[in-house]
């Protein structure tokens, strides 16, 4: 599906992705509707380009819309390139593109239930769709459908699942024939663009969960399912003895600004990290408090302080690395009074704050699951009185988080996962 239409003046051809044998059989679908439910890394988005930027580049008008702000961006940086000969202009803060053959496409977040209303599309094309909320369905039929009317316009909605959810609209859509929806179902090693290695190691490196939604695409039911385990944490069933040199040692501190007995509070996890010997990650220590927002700035110092003894403890090769803070509420303050003492104090990748706290976890399960990350004696032996009760907060947070279930008690919890991704993936926790 490569063309040459071009900008006058211009040599550059529009080239769009090539299809692998998957999507061409999705786009070859002889249907209105279309819901594609695949593993990771299958190509979902990149098949959504691919329609968008051949509509756009013949002169048709592509509505595209995703559950959020950051998604939509990075959809619309690579279209844009893609389109770059034959773009008339373009906006990112307004999301739009238009061609010079008169073509456009319009970029809509999901969490605006008017995404949509009064615009008229030959296409409707939806990424993502299993995350966007709870109002998925009514923004659907209200605003996204009827601007399909005045071209008989089609629509596709393309996701890996998020859970066996009867009341998710990605869920809908692949099991409510009302809709209308054809589906197509594909697992990740179906793209035969991924290494062969790398597909191998899919089922062995992650849990039965997680491996059987985020790559086989399968609607999982998580309910009473402990995520993570916590003898996958232990070495023979007995926590660890953390090893001497290691690289670094940092800190992960997660802010609230309310104070009162029904209220969040501001935890913090301190973790070892290396990478050629030893324990690849150990959780040293933790702590829970309940402060004022006020009184947050007093305590701040004591996490870096804390960071330097263990530091000194286990001899890190590299010292101590600070505290990485939620750059939220009080997080901010917290970062720019560290900054005004020189401290060594960051924010946490946006990228990792902006996902969801169910996502978060999924994305650093395969640590856990492939025994990388351990406890130490004195973070499992570690007994504290919050909120009127005794007990290890830091095990009973962790190992007690279910995914799909609201208002747990996740202090703790959210230091780990975002411990996990800082100190063994990247941003995304890969």
């Amino acid at each position: 599906m490569s063309y040459t239409t071009r900008r006058i003046g211009s040599r550059e051809p529009i080239v769009l992705p090539t299809l692998h044998p998957g999507q061409a059989a999705v786009y070859r679908m002889k249907k209105r509707f279309k819901v594609v439910r695949c593993g990771r890394r299958w190509g979902k988005t990149d098949l959504l380009k691919t329609i968008a930027g051949d509509g756009a580049a013949k002169g048709r008008s592509i509505g595209w819309f995703t559950p959020d702000y950051k998604i939509q961006a990075e959809a619309y940086e690579e279209i844009h390139e893609i389109l770059y000969p034959v773009i008339r202009k373009a906006s990112k803060i307004d999301g739009v593109i238009r061609t010079i053959t008169g073509g456009r496409i319009d970029f809509w977040t999901l969490n605006n239930p008017r995404a949509g209303r009064s615009r008229k599309y030959h296409k409707a094309l939806l990424d993502e769709v299993a995350f966007a909320g709870s109002d998925m369905r009514e923004i659907w039929e209200k605003s996204i459908k009827p601007s399909l009317l005045d071209y008989g316009g089609s629509a596709m909605a393309a996701s890996t699942p998020a859970g066996d959810d009867p009341d998710n609209f990605f869920w809908q859509l692949c099991n409510d024939p009302s809709l209308g929806f054809a589906e197509y179902h594909a697992p990740t090693h179906t793209n035969p663009h991924l290494p062969a290695s790398e597909i191998e190691k899919l089922e062995r490196e992650n849990a039965p969960l997680v491996y059987s939604q985020e790559y086989l695409a399968n609607f999982v039911d998580w309910k009473g399912a402990a995520f993570f385990a916590l003898d996958k944490m232990l070495e023979h069933g007995k926590p660890v003895i953390p090893t001497m040199n290691p690289d670094a040692v940092f800190a992960v501190v997660d802010t609230a600004v309310k104070d009162g007995s029904e209220h969040d509070g501001t935890a913090v996890t301190y973790f070892a990290v290396s990478k050629f010997h030893g324990y690849r990650m150990v959780v040293l220590d933790w702590d829970l408090v309940q402060i004022k927002g006020d009184l947050q700035e007093a305590w701040i110092p004591g996490v870096y302080r804390r960071c330097e003894e263990l530091a000194a403890q286990y001899k890190a090769r590299h010292g101590s690395l600070g505290a990485f803070i939620e750059d939220k509420q009080t997080g901010t303050i917290l970062i720019q009074q560290a900054e005004r003492k020189g401290l060594p104090g960051r924010a946490i990748d946006s990228k990792l704050t902006a996902a969801g706290k169910d996502a978060r976890a999924i994305s650093v399960s395969g640590y856990v699951h492939r025994e990388e990350v351990k406890l130490s004696f004195y973070a499992f032996d570690k007994v504290i009185n919050y909120k009127g009760v005794t007990r290890n907060h830091f095990i009973a947070q962790v190992c007690g988080f279910r995914i799909g279930v609201k208002n747990q008690v996740d202090d703790l919890l959210d230091t780990f996962t975002y411990g996990i991704s800082i100190g063994l993936g990247n941003s995304d926790g890969y």
